[in-house]
């Protein structure tokens, strides 16, 4: 089969068949694309008709107004929560947030540890070092300034124990004691 046709666009020597077969091809693959479009179509409008149903246009941007003040809402209040939290967390590092606790006898004819060394320390190992001594006579209390860890006065035995509990975070040590 001569064609002047095929021949004028450069296809004049090649078998008609395998350009049927070509057309048919293509014809499939557009076929196979418009089912895949139309299920597509079809899922949106199932979509389309669910979102829509029971509103019309004015109700409908009433609710998208509502959403966008309930947005406008939620994130004023999460910039004033992550203010709120920085300032925590500034204030907590001047809170007392170690603990270190030693009991003991003050005197050997005393009996059940009744004097203890509490030491109350913040994020940087400042605070107060709070004595209680307990005898016959009476109890007496009195309190050392802790600074970065140590203290400008001499401390006992037992209350450089109570230091190192509080900085290392162990507070107590039941069983020792």
């Amino acid at each position: 089969m001569n064609s002047n046709f095929l021949n004028m666009i450069g296809l004049g020597s090649v078998d008609v068949g395998y350009l049927l077969l070509g057309l048919l091809i293509i014809n499939v693959i557009l076929l196979i694309l418009i089912v895949i479009a139309f299920s597509q179509i079809s899922k949106f409008t199932k979509k389309y008709n669910k979102f829509m149903q029971g509103k019309n246009a004015g109700s409908l941007e009433t609710d998208i107004m509502k959403l966008y003040e309930d947005n406008t809402f939620i994130k004023n209040h999460v910039e004033k929560n992550r203010k709120d939290i920085v300032e925590l967390f500034s204030r907590q590092k001047f809170n007392f947030q170690k603990m270190g606790l030693v009991k003991y006898d003050a005197f050997k004819e005393m009996g059940g540890k009744l004097s203890f060394a509490l030491v109350l320390l913040d994020e940087n190992d400042n605070g107060i070092l709070l004595n209680s001594v307990h005898s016959s006579e009476g109890c007496y209390s009195y309190t050392k300034r802790i600074k970065n860890g140590t203290s400008a006065i001499d401390l006992s035995n037992e209350e450089k124990v109570a230091v190192e509990r509080a900085i290392e975070g162990t507070a107590s040590n039941p069983d020792a004691e």
